[in-house]
């Protein structure tokens, strides 16, 4: 018997209702002939490979939302019903579901909150999505840098402090935006952050797209909500048990207006939205809302024990709380530092993928990151810990250079330098390429992002410095992955023409 989830849910609200999977339920009962979109029909059309990997169920239930599992007026309200349910789930007023991932979230969120020329204080320490909604908008980003770890180089978060600082040195900023917690499972201190925003009447937005979880086990750091921000986005298919690309946007109080932000989420993400993607995010806030707790408490028990069994061996380290100084830290995620083996993270994941059948969530230079999750059990986290015990015992004998942990992506590379427009101005403005050693204060028409985990290097208006060049040449040199440049193997780079 699964012991009581943290999730109380309001008075009238039942958890074990799934409106949206009902609904398919009931098409499927129905007996349905479709004249309407997807051509496919139910999957009879599909080519006979495709349908017999995914199976008829899943591809009779690729069904429309209006004019299939609700009417084309919407009048049922299907969707509605189910974002209730998660909106009690993730303790918002008001949720939404998404299909594009949590950069529909992001972008939708600014839209609704910024207007061009808006200065917001923004994390450096970003996705690309939430630059892609500075560029959508047009807001000036007021850069605010997250500590670094001394030695580890690893980001330790956004302080209070920082925040507060920021908002006096512009106090016409219209909003705080952030990403937390990182990508290596560094929370910031929302609730601080929160407060110093909203004493001063600004409200605060989170990118919470690696804390889908962190809402339901009291273990984990305290999710955004619980934290009183104003809005966060969530990706419910990073840990949890829903389908690539949903994910779900948390609307609180009234700082940020939620009509527009309906409004703005229909025009960021498709309007021929996935009904087994939205039904998927129905059927995990169920299964959170009612097991949540109980189910994290095995994978944070699996990843305690890869962790420890990963430390023990020679040329590793893994991260966790203690290592980096912190109260609170994702006890599932596994930051697995592999330069102690004289290879970079990019050779082990490599390795793993070929010899051993395993599959990391990221690699970089310096380590590889591996997610624990509620699908895990015994035999997956023994395949993992196994896959590394004959890597470092074959690596015994080679001499390890130790390598730096200024390398890692999340480092010190990615500080905000000086701006000289706007991303969106240094975007849309006439641009031409030059030689990537000859760019040095020129500045970026584009984004230069080492992808994973998606933090620019270079953002369109930041003047390029040496630094960054030489952290970028040597970055593609050892087979670092970029996302954004025209040219991705960045020999040349794109530059604003003639910067005003």
């Amino acid at each position: 018997m699964s012991r009581a989830t943290t999730v109380q849910a309001p008075v009238g609200i039942d958890h074990h209702q799934a409106p949206l999977l009902d609904a398919l339920r009931r098409y499927a009962e129905d007996g349905v002939v479709p004249f309407s979109t997807p051509g496919h029909k139910g999957g009879r059309s599909m080519d006979a490979e495709f349908r017999d990997r995914f199976g008829s169920v899943l591809l009779a239930g690729d069904v429309p939302l209006g004019g299939g599992i609700d009417d084309t007026h919407f009048s049922r309200g299907v969707l509605e019903a189910a974002e209730a349910l998660g909106a009690a789930a993730w303790a918002a007023d008001r949720t939404f579901y998404l299909v594009n991932g949590s950069s529909a979230g992001n972008h939708a969120f600014l839209l609704a909150t910024l207007r061009p020329g808006d200065e917001v204080i923004v994390g450096r320490d970003m996705h690309k999505s939430l630059m892609v909604a500075l560029m959508l908008t047009g807001a000036v980003p007021i850069y605010v840098e997250p500590q670094l770890h001394p030695e580890l180089s690893v980001g330790l978060g956004i302080r209070p402090e920082s925040i507060a600082a920021a908002l006096d040195a512009h106090p016409e900023a219209r909003l705080v935006a952030l990403v937390s917690p990182s990508y290596c499972g560094v929370p910031s201190d929302l609730a601080r952050i929160a407060a110093v925003a909203h004493e001063r009447g600004v409200p605060v937005y989170v990118d919470e797209a690696w804390g889908p979880h962190f809402h339901f086990h009291p273990a984990l750091p305290p999710s955004a909500m619980a934290s009183g921000v104003d809005g966060a986005v969530a990706s419910t298919h990073k840990i949890l048990g829903a389908l690539t690309q949903s994910a779900v946007l948390n609307v609180a109080g009234n700082r940020a207006d939620p009509q527009r932000i309906a409004s703005a989420v229909g025009m960021a993400q498709t309007t021929s939205p996935s009904v087994p993607i939205l039904a998927s995010i129905d059927a995990c806030r169920r299964q959170m809302a009612l097991e949540g707790e109980a189910l994290l408490d095995r994978a944070i028990a699996l990843a305690s024990e890869a962790r420890r069994r990963l430390q023990a061996l020679p040329g590793i380290g893994v991260l966790d709380a203690e290592t980096l100084g912190l109260d609170q830290y994702d006890l599932t995620k596994l930051v697995i530092d592999v330069v102690g083996l004289g290879l970079t993270g990019h050779e082990v994941e490599a390795i793993l993928r070929r010899r051993f059948a395993v599959q990391p969530e990221m690699s970089d230079l310096v380590s590889v990151i591996c997610l624990v999750t509620i699908g895990d059990d015994d035999s997956s986290i023994a395949r993992l810990v196994d896959a590394f015990t004959r890597l470092a015992h074959e690596r015994s004998e080679t001499r390890r250079s130790g390598g730096s942990a200024e390398l890692r992506s999340s480092g010190a590379a990615i500080a905000s330098g000086a701006q000289a427009m706007s991303p969106r101005a240094a975007f849309f403005s006439p641009a031409l390429a030059v030689p990537l050693e000859r760019s040095v204060g020129a500045v970026s028409a584009e984004l230069v992002i080492p992808y994973p985990p998606g933090i620019p290097v270079l953002a369109p208006g930041d003047v390029i410095t040496a630094d960054k060049v030489a952290y970028l040449r040597d970055g593609v040199a050892r087979g670092v992955h970029l996302s954004g440049p025209a040219d991705p193997h960045l020999a040349t780079i794109r530059v604003v023409a003639d910067p005003v």
